[in-house]
């Protein structure tokens, strides 16, 4: 029974670092868009995208963060978040660049949450109990 627990502990952890660490990734994301950095600019309009919609892109990116950020409404930001990647993933393709990350990252924000929440392990089974 002890292994049981020491196995949710662990999970439980290692998904709550992914969680944060997914969030401080996201937020400065979003903001950097939003205020027009520099770097965030550029990278955006190398991809595509024209400038003056670079603001619009980190608000939803930000709405969707938030919406992951809070642990009662995280599925659904987890959900608007996989659509925002699955856009980066779109862009990347088309233009030519490597695609990976968006997809890594995509992986990253559902094992956090799957990895913390028994309900969406209940919903998502890797093996069946006999």
């Amino acid at each position: 029974m002890t292994t049981i627990k020491s196995t949710s502990i662990v999970m439980r952890r290692t998904g709550l670092i992914l969680y944060i660490l997914c969030i401080l990734f996201l937020l400065p994301d979003a903001i950097m868009k939003i205020v027009k950095a520099g770097p965030s600019i550029k990278g955006s309009v190398e991809l595509g995208w024209p400038e003056h919609l670079v603001p619009a892109i980190g608000i939803i990116l930000l709405i969707a963060t938030i919406l992951y950020a809070i642990p009662r409404t995280a599925i659904l930001g987890a959900i608007l978040l996989t659509g925002y990647l699955g856009g980066a993933y779109a862009i990347m393709l088309r233009i030519g660049a490597p695609a990976y990350f968006p997809i890594i990252f995509g992986v990253l924000v559902w094992a956090a949450l799957f990895l913390q929440d028994e309900r969406l392990r209940a919903l998502i089974p890797f093996s069946k109990k006999a």
